[in-house]
């Protein structure tokens, strides 16, 4: 089933929103003109991401600065899991994600 999370139209850079979707708290980006949907929590501690700093593909976790590849979901700088990047879904002028 398509979930919509926002229209095409309103996806600029530096575009960042977060939606809850079947009990998940996500967070859509647009980073160098590309969307990114991701759950909105460090796999760290569990911070949320939605206030997170951001430089080029780097997402920094404002709680413990723990840095992201958002490419790989990788961190770059300490011992901790992915990021859980999820896969986006397109339906004629939305995207969204199918669940």
């Amino acid at each position: 089933m398509f979930v919509a999370l926002e229209r095409l139209i309103n996806l600029q850079d530096g575009y960042r929103r977060t939606f809850k979707v079947a009990g998940h708290d996500l967070l859509l980006l647009v980073v160098e003109e590309q969307p990114v949907l991701l759950e909105n929590r460090c796999p760290h501690r569990g911070a949320p991401l939605h206030d997170a700093t951001l430089s080029g593909q780097t997402l920094r976790c404002a709680r413990h600065g723990i840095e992201f590849d958002l490419r790989s979901g990788r961190p770059l700088n300490g011992q901790c899991a992915s990021l859980s990047l999820l896969r986006l879904a397109y339906d004629g002028d939305r995207i969204g994600i199918d669940i």
